[in-house]
C-alpha cells in the first residue's frame, strides 16, 4: 500500500524571513530558535492585561463593618 504524502507550504522564519527548516520548525537555524527563547525569557512577548470590570481597584462596599 502507498503512503499519503501531503506537502504544506513552508513559512518563513518568524525571526529572520528565511525559508523554515523543518529540522529546527518554525524557525530556519538554532539561532533563530535561541533568539526567540531569549525574547521570550526578556519578557518581549506578553499578553496585555484587560482590566475593564475594575473590580480590584473599587473599595469594599463595607459589608463587614
Amino acid at each position: 500500500m502507498a503512503e499519503i504524502v501531503t506537502f504544506t507550504k513552508r513559512k518563513p522564519c518568524p525571526i529572520c524571513s528565511k525559508p523554515s527548516d523543518p529540522k529546527h520548525h518554525p524557525f530556519c537555524s538554532n539561532r533563530c530558535r535561541e533568539v526567540d527563547l531569549g525574547r521570550w525569557l526578556k519578557g518581549h512577548y506578553a499578553i496585555p492585561a484587560d482590566d475593564q470590570d475594575g473590580a480590584d481597584n473599587e473599595p469594599d462596599s463595607g459589608a463587614d463593618s
